[in-house]
């Protein structure tokens, strides 16, 4: 029995301590982000950069989206053109 209240201890301050390291991580980096956020308002080009991150995301999501959306043709299709493309070159 002492032995797993020894464990139940250990178990709980691991606990505790885990709790402690992610909360300080999530303090540093809301500190971290604060800081910047703080930094950006300061610029005297604010809107200009605003716009460019605009800018940035849309080209970013259109590129995203061209990436999942266009679907190559099918292979039949690709010989197809070629051997048109042939027959038109041969005169025939």
């Amino acid at each position: 029995m002492a032995e797993g209240a020894g464990r139940r201890g250990g178990l709980d301050e691991q606990a505790v301590l885990l709790v402690a390291g992610v909360a300080d991580l999530a303090v540093s980096t809301l500190g971290s982000a604060l800081t910047t956020v703080r930094g950006l308002l300061r610029r005297s080009d604010t809107a200009d950069l605003a716009s460019a991150a605009e800018q940035d995301l849309m080209a970013r999501g259109r590129l995203a989206l061209d990436r999942c959306a266009t679907v190559p043709p099918a292979h039949l299709e690709i010989l197809a053109r070629a051997a048109l493309a042939r027959r038109g070159a041969d005169g025939g």
